[in-house]
């Protein structure tokens, strides 16, 4: 490698730019340049640095840790620098560098700086202040790394971006820019970055696509430009740079920091299409280009809409997986004959069959509810700006993207017929939260009932087995609890709450905009997720699974006082209330008083006492004259 090659990488490197030519020449004069075979450490944690490193060729991995499983700090690749703490009289490092491939970098050896520091200190004072901004920039990723909240370092080089409140240091390797960095840095709430919700980024995706269309349609936006962005949003219809969106679920400002991180990214990804850096945003802008004839406050209801949309139809098929695993146990469990209660009073004879066909019909009317609940959602407020009145939007742009929209989602959308209201209201957000509300507390219900059918085994109810999943205790050896019921009852409880928090929220908004948006959109995907995931384990880990203790059941049936309400009709109130009398005070059964009474016939009384004779309507005889009808 020339002299004047290492002079033309020192000038393009971070550490070296502000020197002069002459300076460079002289830095220049002191590099050696070295090699290393894939696996080979350039460097050890803990070892005494000899040099600073600036990578020519090849990936190096940063590493953290000495044993079998360090921590990946970054992946550097070429223009990366290594070993700048040298400059600041650290003795050792403090991390491990690995060659991932063949690398080629140029060394400042520890005797070459000690000459330049020495013979031209002007020099080395300056690259000392440069490697001092250049650690704290790395060193805030590289903890974000360790703490499993930040995106590693690949080149361990920034892009400088600019707005009006001044500028930020982007990673390169980044696809957002600076208004999502800020973002990152306002809102450290809940720690949950909205890529956690691939219905959003994928509707976030669509919005973004139609709209550039729209606009080439309308010769708003060169063809070149909107076929850019469009590419680059198909791709995040597609799943892809979902990384990339970072800032936290829980934010300020009505979505608009989704919203900027969406143009940014796209804006970045469409730049590459076009050949073109990241942020060189006089070619392609996030806010002139990718954001055009739109605002956060249509952008973002839109997309939550189209989210709440495909996570409602995941929901659906998730209740319906139940419903069947119901249906399918309903069906087996239909000769199956046991008491039912109320009031946790023995009551009546049913059949188990029954008892689980309740739970198929609650989820069938549940599933109508909800599906009901999305056809609220389909009105969407594109073209509506900032506030409603459309402003710097063009007047045919709203029929436009509200084709493209549909074309791109396959749901049936319509255009808001007064974009003010619509800006604003948020009322459909509560109805969708309120039917979510209703399936947690219906599953709840069903989730408590299998938990006290499954009592015991030895002093409870002990009618049915749930599937044993995993051991009960710490300290009670056998023990086996209903754990996916516990889950799915937790899950109604989180529901529930979240329609409270939905509720607060859509109350909330202020005049021509419901600022509070991110935390309902928050509330609901954890809602429709949660749900999902949990009617998918209820299914599958639970009621799948269930048995029945049929000769329990059918012991405590023919020992039950209750079955004495199927004789009413035959041995009158009064009769059948003196037989329970007795039975509850003697311990002897219903069956053996009335025979020994002689109020019915052997034969009478096994006929009436058959299992489909007291789980059904029956033809019945005229009330017995001593009977009161009255009761």
């Amino acid at each position: 490698m020339t002299t004047s090659n290492i002079e033309t990488m020192l000038h393009n490197t971070k550490l070296f730019q502000k020197l002069d030519a002459d300076a460079l020449a002289f830095v220049a004069g002191l590099i050696t340049v070295v090699t290393y075979r894939p696996g080979q450490y350039l460097f050890h944690e803990r070892a005494e640095r000899e040099s600073v490193l600036l990578i020519e060729e090849g990936n190096v991995v940063i590493t953290h840790g000495i044993g079998q499983q360090p921590t990946e700090l970054a992946t550097l690749g070429p223009g990366a620098m290594l070993g700048e703490r040298l400059l600041l009289g650290s003795p050792t490092h403090v991390a491990s560098a690995k060659a991932l491939t063949p690398v080629r970098a140029l060394c400042l050896s520890a005797d070459a700086l000690s000459h330049i520091q020495q013979e031209r200190s002007a020099i080395y004072q300056q690259l000392v202040v440069v490697a001092s901004e250049t650690l704290a920039e790395r060193l805030e990723y590289s903890a974000g790394q360790l703490a499993g909240t930040g995106a590693p370092l690949i080149t361990g080089r920034f892009r400088i971006e600019r707005d009006s409140l001044g500028e930020r240091r982007i990673p390169e390797e980044m696809y957002y820019g600076i208004q999502t960095q800020r973002a990152v840095e306002n809102f450290p709430i809940s720690g949950v970055p909205i890529s956690v919700y691939p219905f959003l980024i994928t509707a976030l995706g669509c919005v973004k696509q139609a709209a550039a269309l729209a606009n080439r349609d309308l010769g708003l936006l060169d063809a070149r430009l909107a076929d850019a962005i469009a590419a680059a949003s198909a791709e995040i219809r597609q799943g892809k740079l979902a990384d990339q969106f970072v800032v936290d679920a829980i934010q300020g400002g009505a979505g608009t920091s989704t919203n900027m991180n969406a143009n940014e990214v796209i804006a970045n990804r469409a730049l590459e299409l076009l050949g073109h850096q990241r942020g060189e945003y006089g070619v392609l802008h996030p806010l002139n280009h990718v954001n055009l004839s739109q605002s956060t406050n249509d952008v973002y209801p839109t997309a939550l809409k189209l989210a709440l949309h495909f996570a409602i139809d995941q929901l659906l098929d998730a209740m319906q997986e139940l419903r069947d695993a119901f249906a399918a146990k309903a069906d087996e469990f239909a000769d199956v004959i046991k008491m039912g209660r109320t009031q946790l009073q023995d009551a009546v004879p049913m059949t188990l069959g029954q008892e689980f066909s309740a739970y198929v019909v609650m989820l069938d009317e549940d599933m109508a509810r909800l599906r009901e609940a999305a056809q609220l959602i389909i009105e969407i407020n594109m073209g509506a700006t900032a506030i409603g009145t459309g402003l710097n939007a063009h007047p045919d742009y709203a029929p436009l993207v509200l084709k493209h929209l549909r074309a791109l989602t396959s749901i049936d959308l319509i255009n808001a017929p007064n974009l003010i209201e619509a800006t604003q209201d948020t009322g459909v957000f509560v109805q969708l939260s309120g039917v979510l509300k209703r399936i947690a507390v219906k599953l709840s219900k069903s989730a408590n009932d299998l938990r006290l059918l499954s009592s015991g085994p030895r002093a409870g109810l002990h009618e049915i087995n749930l599937p044993a999943v995993q051991p009960g205790s710490s300290i009670m050896p056998g023990k086996v609890n209903p754990v996916i019921p516990e889950v799915v009852n937790q899950v109604a409880f989180e529901v529930i709450g979240n329609d409270i928090t939905v509720t607060m929220a859509a109350q909330a908004g202020q005049l021509q905009l419901n600022v509070m948006e991110p935390i309902i959109a928050y509330a609901l995907f954890n809602s429709l997720t949660h749900l999902r995931n949990a009617c998918t384990t209820y299914a599958s880990r639970c009621v799948s699974g269930i048995t029945a203790n049929r000769e329990h059941l059918r012991r405590m049936v023919e020992n039950s006082i209750g079955i004495v309400t199927a004789l009413n009709p035959y041995i009158g109130y009064d009769n059948a209330a003196s037989i329970a009398k007795e039975a509850l005070k003697t311990g002897r059964g219903v069956y053996e008083l009335v025979l020994e009474r002689g109020l019915l016939s052997k034969e009478a009384l096994d006929d009436i006492l058959r299992p489909e004779r007291m789980t059904q309507p029956q033809v019945l005889p005229p009330a017995p004259a001593d009977s009161s009808r009255d009761r």
